[in-house]
């Protein structure tokens, strides 16, 4: 995060003496201190986003054009290769538009930030005026001392706010790069789905042209051959659907990536990645989720954020417009042309007869609790939903483990048995064709039992260091309050 910190020039001592810079000429200082962050604190984002993103170190979109032109290259090299899900990861992060609106929209809350601990113009007053005998000239420069009294409050104030708007920055590139990884597993997964059922329905024309010719010799029924033409239909109805399905899932992919077009003629990768060797323990994943969630942070930063603004709001509320003006004013006559000048200041400072702040100081206070409450809601949340993420993945893990280890062997075991004792003329070649079929479902529930391993792991490392989807926006939409004391 982007600090508001000055230079001290090189033999100076500000410490020894205080008195001779003035209460405005150190807000001017601080003030001119103040400026947009040159990359739409983009570096900010890609900081608190470093190890949330499955392990890589994905670049995020530049705001130059020359970055922009490389990145495209960069976007346009891995499509022309099989794309992984690693690669899908990075175009997704530099690609996406979604997430460019996004960073551009904190780039606009860096803006606003600046323009809030700008210090409001002083306002001048210009006068003129005549009588018989006299004219009067009066000038007047005001400001607002209450502006400038709370310029460092208000500086904290509007950094912690933006400080939540980057982690809701990074929360969204967190989950995008969840998303994309979740969309690439699930288009692998339907197309290698979609390749076992074009094996089925290839068993299935076998035996239903075999039952054709059966029937056309007379050793077959009507009804036989009925019986093979249905289970051809269901195999290319499910045939279709498996296609769509892989279509589907492309797409979703597609609009992760943020590709189009010609874009959208990349190849993807043959398979899934294979099982990992040992399991994630469950030791210490409710601690990690505690100190590595964005939404916890954001939680806590909050709670301190409106701490601190509850010194301020009584008096804020007490004194809401304090007024400090100078004036200079010259008297000229007439007859004589004698002149007379006049100067003096004025304090504006409302009388606090009816608001005591008392209001102000119970809201404040029950704000405070609202967002200690709320913490201990993210709290509790976090912890439930890695324990549940968990759970999830080590279920699916063994049943993954068991499709490949166990089920599908032993259907490829019953599948050469069956073609032994076909050889043997043990076993009819309907009974041979029945078993190709029941190994290749097999093969694709080993496939989905895969993909579901994955998606779990993909939750998994989300609820341990990411955020629930939209956890964020209430206290964004808290941030979003007064930036000045109550009453301001």
């Amino acid at each position: 995060m982007n600090t508001l910190q000055c230079p001290v020039a090189p033999g100076s001592r500000p410490l020894h003496r205080p008195l001779r810079l003035s209460l405005l000429g150190a807000a001017v200082v601080l003030a001119g201190c103040a400026s947009v962050s040159p990359d739409g604190l983009r570096s900010d984002v890609a900081a608190l986003t470093a190890g949330r993103t499955a392990g890589i170190e994905a670049a995020l979109p530049a705001t130059h054009t020359g970055a922009r032109e490389q990145a495209q290259q960069s976007v346009d090299g891995w499509l022309a290769q099989p794309l992984t899900q690693d690669a899908a990861v990075r175009i997704a992060l530099l690609n996406n538009p979604g997430l460019q609106a996004r960073l551009a929209a904190l780039g606009v809350a860096d803006a606003e930030r600046v323009q809030a601990i700008t210090l409001p113009n002083p306002h001048l007053a210009l006068g003129r005026f005549t009588n018989g005998h006299e004219r009067e000239i009066e000038r007047t420069l005001a400001f607002s001392l209450l502006d400038l009294i709370t310029l460092p409050w208000r500086t904290a104030r509007q950094a912690e706010r933006l400080q939540i708007a980057t982690l809701q920055a990074a929360q969204d590139v967190v989950s995008l790069a969840a998303d994309t990884r979740r969309a690439w597993v699930r288009a692998v997964a339907a197309e290698q789905v979609a390749a076992t059922h074009d094996r089925m329905v290839e068993a299935a024309e076998a035996g239903a042209e075999l039952a054709r010719r059966m029937v056309q010799v007379g050793n077959w029924s009507r009804l036989q051959q009925a019986r093979e033409q249905a289970v051809l239909q269901e195999a290319t109805r499910q045939r279709a659907r498996a296609r769509l399905a892989a279509a589907t899932e492309r797409e979703q992919l597609n609009r992760r990536m943020g590709v189009w077009g010609l874009q959208t003629q990349y190849q993807l990768a043959n398979q899934l990645p294979p099982l990992p060797t040992t399991a994630l323990p469950a030791d210490g994943i409710e601690a990690t989720a505690l100190r590595e969630r964005l939404d916890v942070q954001a939680a806590r930063r909050q709670l301190d954020t409106l701490a601190t603004r509850q010194g301020w709001s009584r008096a804020g509320a007490m004194f809401g417009d304090i007024g400090l003006a100078y004036s200079r004013n010259t008297t000229t006559e007439r007859d004589s042309g004698h002149r007379e000048i006049t100067r003096g200041w004025e304090l504006e400072l409302p009388l606090p007869l009816f608001d005591w702040g008392g209001a102000a100081r119970t809201r404040a206070h029950s704000e405070v609790e609202q967002s200690a409450a709320q913490l201990q809601d993210t709290a509790v949340r976090a912890r439930s939903e890695v324990r549940a993420a968990w759970l999830t993945y080590r279920t699916a893990l063994d049943l993954a483990r068991q499709q490949q280890a166990e089920v599908v062997p032993l259907r490829q075991l019953i599948s050469d048995e069956t073609t032994l004792r076909y050889n043997g003329m043990l076993a009819s070649v309907w009974d041979m064709l029945a078993e190709a079929r029941n190994s290749t479902q097999a093969v694709a529930n080993a496939i989905e039992a895969q993909r579901d391993f994955w998606l779990a792991e993909t939750d998994l490392q989300l609820a341990l260091t990411g955020t629930s989807p939209g956890a964020l926006q209430g206290l964004t939409s808290g941030a979003a309050a007064s930036s000045t004391p109550q009453g301001h």
